[in-house]
């Protein structure tokens, strides 16, 4: 179950609309609601796409911007972030130990976010899905399943990015 209170979804710098897009059905806000969440905050960023401030019948409250000066504070007050898989808001999010779903952009070529973002959640470190999965992800989250991050050695974490990248020291 979900632990309610505030959901905010960000793309950062980016174009993502699919992201959005998967969060603003009607069945994705009822999912949120269901599992306890009461409020809907989604950073768009250069998207063109705007979302519906439908409230699903009163249970959870919409709204959206384009860009924060700073979304720290974004962060700080959500009970559960969906991002988009850019490494800064992974690992600014997982810091902050927050919930976290990061949702892939499968439109990118070559896209390395992802295999981050596979890596971070077989080690359960945050929830991973794509536009198309992220309704499921969403109605099947088991937040408390999560294991908190604890920022290491910056040199250890780099060590065993190479490596699971496939890059050996020499």
């Amino acid at each position: 179950m979900g632990h309610g209170g505030k959901v905010f979804v960000t793309v950062g710098t980016t174009l993502f609309d699919a992201l959005i897009t998967a969060v603003d059905t009607q069945e994705c806000k009822a999912a949120l609601a269901r599992q306890g969440y009461s409020s809907l905050v989604l950073q768009i960023g250069r998207g063109s796409y705007l979302p519906s401030k439908d409230d699903v019948g009163g249970l959870l409250k919409v709204d959206f911007f384009t860009f924060s000066p700073d979304l720290k504070e974004h962060l700080s007050s959500a009970d559960l972030v969906i991002s988009h898989a850019g490494s800064g808001s992974i690992f600014e999010t997982l810091r902050m130990g927050k919930p976290l779903i990061v949702v892939v952009n499968e439109a990118l070529m070559d896209n390395h976010q992802a295999e981050l973002a596979e890596e971070l959640a077989a080690q359960k470190y945050l929830l991973y899905a794509s536009p198309g999965t992220l309704l499921k992800t969403i109605t099947k989250m088991d937040l408390d399943s999560l294991v908190p991050y604890k920022p290491s050695n910056p040199a250890a974490l780099v060590k065993s990015l190479n490596s699971f990248l496939g890059f050996h020291d020499d």
